[in-house]
């Protein structure tokens, strides 16, 4: 009550405050005294007089949420034209005018009629004119206000969220939100939750408050060391395990979470720390033991292993409490199993000649059992390997020799897989690849690398080459091939050629006398000896044959025996039977098709009274044939109206020079001698017409008339007389007609 009446005297005192101001003008708080001036107008000469301004106003306050039985008076606005008397008006716009505020129009009291909620909206700016209820004029300018919402207490505070969440490490000293107790171990309590309280006005009788729930975490630390359950660990491997298998895990607890947690594992020392290895597994933080090596029961059979485990990431503030490592001792057992044979090598090379002897041995692979009780072993040969049998073995010592003969240039290595197994326990099998290589042996005699052609001029000059020739031996002799040429000891000195060795693999052949005769000799055969260099040596015979040829001045061949002249282009024997076998089937074909020419039959010329075609079609020449009856169609003529499809001749190639001649519907040419003559000048001028004289005659009634039938045969059987006067409308060719018939007394006539 006090602050309502405190509130109705501010607002009564800002009454008495006046304001100058044009409508672009700010207001202010400032009043001025009513000043008249005079002045004189430059143009007329008249007094102006400046209106005095009397508007009472102030920035109005108002309490938010009022709940008094009335409306809440704000204030009010008076103008000194105001006389009292009624005659002003004002008028009250802007923010909630009519709806929050309502002005009386007469006093200019203004009051709230609803209650305001200043957190809504914390001040309202209002527009107040006053205008002459008579003349409607404005007697003030329009002025703009402010009412503010005065703040009262009346909400209470709010958390933004209804439950908090935070984390506190433990172990943590004092922070906004503090452990009550020291040292708060995560391991034995993870999850707190702490009410807060929040009161306005400084916790004063009057304010409110709010309350809201904290979830606290004690996050992890590193301040717990790994430690193994137990002292001591027991694995066993058998001794075939690979490397990389693995054999046990082990695992230290750790009582921290995450990062802090990780673990890795380590072999400190002990007698087996390089043939086993340790890994660590991040997933489960345990440590993992695999074999490193190779194990061999009969050579160790116990190992001891000292494993560490020990924390990634220590933390500094903790060190006090311990090293963060912890040891355990691992013990491992080799176990024995049957171990398949070792061979003494990982492969075998064995070189044999190419002219070894069957059955002679060409080596010897070994094997043997690794295991204590020493098994006996057998060998073999994988058939799949020495498909041919080739190589056999002694199943006892491990021996090979040879099956069959060897050769060197038909195949030169041989690979093939030798097994061996344990009599007593045949499973245990292994095998090894054995590369047998096979030496070269001087069993092959050099011979002619080529088949030679060789010809000799008949106007040949003594010691003049014709042919050069070389060899090729299959054998490989070390130092490379070294060839021998002579002539055979019949033809030492052969009276017509002779050979020269060039000592570089290859010998020349040579003429010996001047001009050689095809009508008394027209081929010679030398046969000449070809030697190697190797041992033993090897030696054949060739036979060069020399045929005698006619040249021109240069040398060039240009004919040799008959032989020579059917193949000048040297095509071979198999080449002329084919060319005359198709020469002859050319020639029956052609037989076949002349007499199936002659057999074909002609179709007679159908010349009859019967003939419904009623044309003659007479033939002189030597054109299409009797089978040509497409010079006219009287079918045309008998019926115009039919339309007539292009026909080609069948006796006529069609030519794509000619363009598709367009003639003129038939329907069009009722007159039929118009469209005879129509006909007769297009085949007149087209170059594709018919090459023949031909005579047609056309037996032709025309059209239906359209004027029925003008006999009077029918007239007996008709009622009354017949009305003939539409012929009068046919023109000058029915005028007749008409004169006839058309007249009244026609039938008297």
């Amino acid at each position: 009550m006090r602050t309502q009446s405190f509130l109705a005297v501010l607002l009564w005192s800002s009454v008495f405050y006046v304001v100058h101001m044009t409508p672009s003008q700010k207001r202010t708080n400032k009043h001025s005294h009513s000043e008249r001036i005079t002045e004189m107008s430059e143009n007329d000469g008249k007094t102006l007089h400046r209106a005095k301004r009397g508007w009472m106003w102030n920035q109005f306050f108002l309490l938010e949420e009022y709940t008094g039985p009335d409306t809440q008076y704000v204030g009010k606005l008076h103008t000194d034209q105001d006389k009292g008397d009624g005659n002003l008006k004002y008028i009250l716009t802007g923010d909630g005018a009519g709806s929050l505020f309502i002005i009386d129009e007469n006093t200019g009291d203004i009051h709230a009629a609803k209650k305001l909620d200043r957190e809504e909206k914390s001040l309202y700016v209002l527009r107040a004119k006053a205008i002459d209820r008579k003349t409607g004029r404005q007697v003030e300018p329009e002025s703009e206000f402010i009412i503010k919402i005065h703040d009262i207490n009346d909400n209470e505070p709010k958390f933004t969220k209804d439950m908090y969440t935070a984390s506190v490490p433990e172990m943590s000293g004092v922070g906004i939100i503090k452990t009550a107790l020291p040292d708060m171990s995560r391991e034995n309590r993870e999850q707190y939750q702490v009410v807060i309280q929040a009161k306005d006005m400084g916790g004063q009788m009057g304010g409110l408050s709010g309350t809201t729930t904290v979830n606290i975490t004690l996050t992890d630390v590193n301040d717990n060391p790994p430690r193994f359950p137990q002292s001591s660990y027991q694995f066993s491997s058998p001794e075939s395990a690979p490397p990389g298998t693995p054999l046990g895990r082990i695992k230290a607890n750790d009582p921290d979470v995450g990062e802090n947690a990780e673990i890795e594992y380590s072999i400190s020392n002990g007698d087996g720390s390089d043939m086993f290895d340790i890994i660590t597994d991040k997933d489960t933080q345990e440590g993992i033991i695999t074999v490193k090596k190779h194990l061999d029961f009969e050579n160790k059979v116990l190992y001891t292993l000292r494993v560490e485990a020990t924390n990634t990431h220590p933390d500094p503030r903790f060190l006090q409490l311990g090293p963060f490592k912890d040891t355990a001792l691992v013990k491992i057992s080799v176990e024995d199993t049957d171990e398949p044979p070792v061979f003494s090598r990982p492969w075998y090379l064995i070189e044999v000649d190419e002219d070894a002897k069957e059955g002679s041995i060409i080596g010897q692979v070994v094997a043997q059992d690794p295991d204590i009780a020493k098994n006996a072993i057998k060998y073999s040969v994988d058939r799949h390997t020495d498909l041919d049998r080739i190589f056999n073995i002694y199943s006892g010592n491990g021996s090979l020799f040879l099956s069959k003969p060897l050769d060197r240039e038909e195949t030169p290595w041989h690979n093939i897989t030798v097994i061996a197994t344990e009599i007593n326990n045949p499973k245990q099998s292994s095998q090894i690849p054995v590369f047998i290589r096979i030496l070269d042996i001087n069993d092959h005699a050099p011979e002619f690398a080529n088949y030679y052609e060789t010809f000799v001029c008949e106007n040949a000059k003594a010691g003049q080459l014709i042919q050069t020739v070389s060899a090729i031996d299959k054998d490989q002799p070390p130092r490379g091939h070294k060839f021998f040429f002579e002539l055979v000891p019949e033809f030492a000195v052969h009276p017509n050629f002779s050979v020269v060795d060039n000592k570089d693999n290859t010998a020349g052949i040579m003429t010996r006398r001047n001009g050689y005769s095809r009508s008394k000799t027209s081929t010679y055969l030398l046969p000449i000896i070809i030697f190697d260099n190797d041992y033993p040596i090897q030696s054949s015979t060739g036979t060069l044959t020399i045929r005698v040829c006619a040249c021109d001045s240069r040398g060039n061949m240009q004919s040799c025996s008959a032989e020579a002249l059917l193949l000048p282009a040297g095509l071979s024997t198999g080449a002329l039977v084919a060319i005359l076998l198709c020469i002859i089937i050319l020639l029956v074909l052609v037989v076949l098709f002349t007499a199936l020419k002659r057999q074909r039959k002609k179709e007679p010329l159908i010349i009859s009274k019967d003939d419904v075609r009623d044309n003659i079609v007479t033939y002189n020449d030597e054109g299409g044939g009797e089978e040509d009856t497409q010079a006219f169609d009287i079918g045309t003529l008998r019926n115009p109206e039919a339309r007539e499809e292009s026909k080609m001749r069948r006796d006529v190639l069609p030519e794509t020079i000619f363009q598709i001649r367009r003639t003129a519907p038939l329907w069009e040419n009722i007159d039929v001698q118009d469209f005879i003559h129509r006909r007769l000048k297009e085949n007149d001028l087209d170059p594709a017409a018919p090459p023949y004289d031909s005579l047609a005659t056309y037996a032709y009634e025309g059209n239906d008339s359209i004027a029925n039938s003008l006999s009077s045969l029918e007239s007996l059987t008709t009622e009354g007389n017949q009305d003939y006067d539409y012929l009068s409308d046919w023109g000058p060719r029915f005028k007749k007609l008409a004169d006839m018939y058309g007249g009244e007394d026609s039938d008297r006539d």
